[in-house]
């Protein structure tokens, strides 16, 4: 059973029970509209005294789980974390958490996270923490890979919210694991001569979906056919999921002069075992002909192999996409050979670069 007076303390954070002396923070969240408490929390001042007295404990009392308070350094709620579908004979649990809208984006919800689960873990003696999130909760899904779980599947369709049914991810954290942050390709920025190599963000999209549609685009790349906003979105979000998972990278690359839209540039297929990688780009039409395509890759290609230790960078190019094939050989790397059938049932040319080729 858990611990009814339990203080979890972290570096910035207590997490303890809910009770009594809660009652006007908690009377002044439900009348902001602010919500983040947890399930069963009242949706009016009425309804608090007896959620504080009895309503927020009854997952305790039920041996299913705990609804602590995150609280700061003076003592206020910043926020609320819980565990849940606890099974003892398992020894199995589930994580659930929310911030304060005020209080977002101090890492809060990592800091409890990790917290919470240690002393679930090594205290307790559960053995597995679950923690799920929709598919399109980066932010969600953020705070899971800086906990340390594993990313291990998405369930399709498995939650049915009011603008319709949404996939779930599901991840997993044991208690043999290291927990520390996934091993990714950090978000950062990087500058080149002319260029500003920066992460991609909502505000890409119309630049991206031109981009995306462009002919040339389309004739010599795997982009849908009809690219369209929505793609460009859906784009964007899957570059961070493939981030957060430590698959890859993306960057959009814009002028240093006019701090226009250029180029869009990305890393796949990340090997950390052999530490190897692939490079893509889509080069915007009205930046064509200014070499910044080969100036991006070779400045994340040196980023690459001097900060993480990479040992090979491939890209891939249509036998037809002869401009494409340039940056490549201006970039310094090597053609290897022709991959028959990779790309919809048509070849590609393979060109890789290694470290000592940017000597």
């Amino acid at each position: 059973m858990f611990d009814p007076d339990v203080s979890i303390a972290t570096e910035r954070l207590t997490l303890r029970p809910f009770g009594p002396k809660d009652t006007l923070r908690i009377r002044s969240i439900v009348q902001s509209g602010a919500r983040f408490l947890p399930p069963g929390a009242p949706d009016r001042v009425s309804g608090i005294a007896p959620w504080l007295m009895h309503g927020v404990h009854e997952l305790r009392r039920s041996g299913q789980g705990v609804h602590l308070a995150m609280t700061d350094a003076e003592g206020i709620i910043v926020g609320a974390i819980s565990l849940f579908r606890t099974s003892w004979s398992a020894g199995t649990t589930e994580v659930g958490y929310g911030v304060h809208p005020l209080y977002r984006s101090r890492g809060f919800a990592t800091e409890a996270v990790r917290g919470l689960t240690a002393w679930a873990l090594d205290t307790m003696g559960l053995r597995r923490i679950d923690l799920t999130a929709r598919l399109d909760n980066l932010a969600s899904l953020r705070v899971a890979a800086k906990a340390g779980f594993t990313w291990e599947g998405v369930l399709r369709d498995a939650v049915l919210d009011e603008d319709g049914a949404h996939d779930l991810v599901i991840l997993g954290l044991l208690r043999h694991d290291r927990r520390l942050p996934a091993v990714t390709l950090p978000r950062t920025e990087l500058r080149t001569q002319r260029l500003l190599l920066r992460p991609q963000t909502l505000a890409d999209v119309p630049d991206l979906a031109v981009t995306g549609a462009d002919p040339l685009t389309q004739a010599y790349t795997g982009v849908p056919r009809g690219y369209d906003e929505e793609h460009a979105r859906g784009y964007v979000a899957h570059a961070e999921r493939t981030q957060l998972r430590g698959l890859g990278a993306a960057w959009t690359g814009e002028e240093l002069a006019t701090g226009r839209f250029a180029l869009n540039v990305d890393l796949r297929d990340v090997n950390w075992s052999s530490r190897t990688a692939e490079v893509g780009y889509m080069t915007a039409p009205w930046a064509r002909g200014n070499g910044y395509a080969g100036e991006a890759v070779r400045k994340i290609a040196r980023w690459l192999f001097e900060q993480h230790g990479f040992s090979r960078l491939q890209l891939r190019a249509a036998p037809a996409n002869t401009a494409s094939q340039r940056v490549a050989e201006k970039a310094g790397f090597v053609r290897e050979g022709v991959a028959r059938a990779s790309l919809g049932g048509q070849d590609l040319v393979v060109y890789s670069l290694i470290p000592s080729d940017l000597a």
